[in-house]
């Protein structure tokens, strides 16, 4: 029995890695493309009208919230842990090149979440209460019809686990027994894990036991403001270390293209380790977002599917950029262990000493709880699909159990059982959002003609 559970785990992780291979690189990132060219390169031409359209309200149309707190709520689940952790991540397993790749997953993620965004909308269903739904389960029910009410059972069960935030209590876990507690002499045992776990549940129970209204007002009060302060702490850093920062540019575009020496195959590749981690922190194309955007007051599917975009630029484009920069700046990501929160400590220590370290568990902290607020309601979806919205609420407390369980878990577990998650809830949504794409389209044409 010993060598039973470390079996499993490795078994975990090969599998992980065997999702994501070529296939489904190609299915997000080709898919991704796709949409980029067939909307006429909307995120480029469009921008500046996705922020304008944050303002507007449509306070009578069906839905629990308005499409800004949609936009905070998806952005608060994408702002997390793998921000910070699962960049340093990236950065040791395919080096410096795998934050090109992220960019470029950023451009074209914003590509699917304006698609995400306009068919939840469009193709909005209703629970078994009558309330008005939206995600992929509805897309693929009533956009695709019920003979692929299968496929959307396939996304629900493994959204189920794929929206379980078992990296955010892991990683969070990790940073305070480095910062905190291991310095104080305590040891980081199973036991200690555990309590902090308990303690994070407790923390988390208070706004996500609120619903989506209350998680949707903390998330729009929380993440102009998380996102706010990290920019302000990485630019310090930034200016500070003025004189290394065109080497570490230069380090991004000449390694894009490169294998990382040692991992080999496939799995060193730039491109494949960055578009995967890109695709952990925006989600374009696993469906989680479409799950929150189809929860907002809006009768303008293509108005939606604007804001919707946006999230990419700020997760993956923005704020993964800014914790590269912290990280490569201090050349700190030639680690053997994939320890990515202590990786990313040691370089905030670095440069700023004394208070690096305490600096960025406070933005980790804020990082981990904002995922952790938005995650439980895509649970919630899932399951008031699966078993109706009777009893769609139970998932906060099968949720809140599993944050202590990904307090003690090993980081490379968690990672295969999220990392197999996501690719299983990808599937089924991007051949929904390719089939139904020309419906996008032509509600484009009807929109932006009206709304020149």
């Amino acid at each position: 029995m010993s060598n039973f559970w470390p079996a499993i785990g490795g078994l975990i992780v090969d599998f992980g890695n065997w999702l994501w291979g070529m296939p489904l690189f190609l299915l997000l990132i080709g898919g991704g493309s796709w949409f980029l060219i067939y909307s006429g390169f909307v995120p480029f031409r469009y921008y500046g009208r996705a922020l304008k359209s944050l303002r507007k309200k449509e306070d009578d149309a069906p839905g629990q919230i308005s499409s800004f707190e949609a936009l905070a709520s998806a952005i608060a689940s994408t702002v997390g842990m793998g921000n910070i952790s699962g960049v340093a991540v990236a950065l040791t397993m395919g080096g410096p090149g795998t934050i090109f790749w992220m960019w470029v997953s950023a451009i074209v993620g914003m590509a699917t979440k304006f698609f995400e965004g306009s068919l939840t909308i469009m193709f909005k269903g209703k629970d078994s209460a009558g309330e008005p739904q939206g995600g992929p389960m509805y897309m693929i029910t009533q956009g695709l019809g019920q003979k692929w009410k299968p496929m959307a059972v396939f996304f629900s069960v493994f959204g189920l686990i794929g929206t379980l935030c078992l990296m955010q209590a892991n990683q969070l876990t990790e940073a305070i027994t480095t910062v905190v507690t291991t310095p104080m002499g305590v040891e980081n045992s199973f036991l200690l894990r555990m309590f902090i776990g308990i303690a994070i549940t407790l923390i988390v129970s208070v706004v996500v036991l609120g619903g989506i209204k209350r998680i949707s007002k903390v998330s729009a009060k929380l993440v102009p403001a998380m996102v706010a302060m990290y920019f302000l702490l990485v630019g310090y850093i930034v200016l500070t270390n003025l004189s290394v920062v065109p080497d570490v540019f230069a380090s991004i575009f000449n390694e894009a293209f490169q294998f990382k020496a040692g991992l080999g195959g496939l799995a060193g590749s730039a491109i494949v380790i960055g578009a995967r981690r890109a695709a952990f922190v925006n989600e374009a194309g696993v469906g989680t977002a479409s799950m929150m955007h189809g929860a907002s007051k809006n009768t303008e599917p293509i108005r939606e599917g604007l804001v919707a975009m946006i999230g990419p630029s700020i997760d993956s484009g923005l704020v993964c950029t800014l914790t590269a920069l912290a990280i490569m700046i201090n050349g700190q990501y030639e680690v053997s262990q994939l320890q990515g929160i202590q990786m990313a400590m040691n370089s905030f220590e670095m440069s700023i000493p004394g208070l690096g370290h305490y600096l960025l568990l406070i933005m980790a902290t804020i990082f981990a709880f904002s995922t952790m607020f938005s995650y439980s309601y895509y649970g919630v979806k899932c399951t008031n699909f699966l078993f109706g919205a009777r009893y769609a609420n139970y998932y906060n407390y099968f949720f809140l159990i599993m944050l202590v369980v990904g307090a003690v878990i090993s980081l490379d577990v968690v990672v295969g059982v999220i990392d197999s998650a996501y690719a299983l809830m990808a599937i089924p949504t991007m051949i929904t959002l390719l089939i139904l794409s020309p419906r996008v389209k032509r509600e484009m044409k009807i929109y932006f003609n009206k709304n020149k």
